[in-house]
């Protein structure tokens, strides 16, 4: 999960109503009591149990910054599950999703046509049905192509066709991504 995963994952996280914890050792204290342990985490993390321990108990305060990163990345995939939950199934069903991206799209259009790729920055409100067909891809462990596929899909339908009602043979692809960003 590149660009599109990690794009989904921080529109999500706009959603959160509560920071998550800031200090090393409030952070390792949710992990363990998420993950029901010491030595879930400290497989997680791939430290020592003892490290996680000593981060419970405040004995390390600061940890390098690798490991930082890591902790904060594992608490921001579990905080607020049901928050996450609601704010996806919103989206999916009733609200959609918006897709800001600036990328290269190539056209497989009609003889006499021009499908040349072109540059284009694009804020589009993409449908519930595109919304949840993202989350679900997602979820189910889709590499970085599918969600590609899958966006380009949803541009092509709303913007490109306009809804069915122009350019009917037209299929669109992200030939170069150089932003993408999603909101709820």
């Amino acid at each position: 999960m590149a660009q599109l995963g990690d794009g989904l994952n921080q529109a999500v996280q706009k959603a959160f109503t509560r920071p998550i914890p800031k200090s090393a050792g409030a952070q390792m204290r949710y992990l363990v009591k998420q993950l029901k342990g010491t030595r879930p985490v400290a497989e997680a993390l791939g430290i020592s149990q003892r490290t996680v321990e000593r981060y419970v108990k405040n004995q390390i305060k600061r940890p390098r910054p690798e490991l930082a990163s890591r902790i904060q990345r594992e608490v921001k995939q579990r905080w607020q599950p049901q928050v996450r939950a609601k704010a996806k199934e919103r989206a999916a069903t009733t609200d959609g999703i918006v897709v800001d991206t600036r990328a290269r799209f190539g056209y497989t259009a009609a003889p006499g046509t021009t499908d040349d790729a072109r540059l284009r920055h694009l804020t589009v409100a993409l449908p519930p049905e595109f919304a949840a067909r993202l989350f679900d891809a997602q979820e189910a462990g889709a590499g970085e192509q599918q969600l590609r596929d899958i966006a380009a899909e949803g541009l092509q339908e709303i913007y490109f066709k306009d809804r069915g009602r122009r350019a009917g043979g037209l299929l669109v692809e992200f030939t170069d991504l150089e932003h993408i960003e999603f909101d709820l």
